[in-house]
């Protein structure tokens, strides 16, 4: 197993320990997603998203 796969194993099965990921949700997650709830477990301050960013999360992901 590759020096990657290895890691890639060990980071999934922490979230999935952590935050209760399945293998499926930690492969769908982006970095961003997983950097943001290690950042805040860490008690790092996550800024909320900005006027710009709910409008593209709207865009993208519309209620109706």
């Amino acid at each position: 197993m590759s020096e990657f796969a290895q890691a890639a194993a060990r980071l999934a099965g922490q979230a999935g320990v952590v935050f209760g990921w399945t293998p499926d949700v930690f492969w769908a997650a982006t970095p961003d997603e997983l950097s943001t709830l290690v950042r805040a477990l860490a008690g790092d301050e996550v800024a909320p998203p900005d006027r710009a960013a709910i409008a593209r999360m709207m865009e993208t992901f519309p209620d109706g």
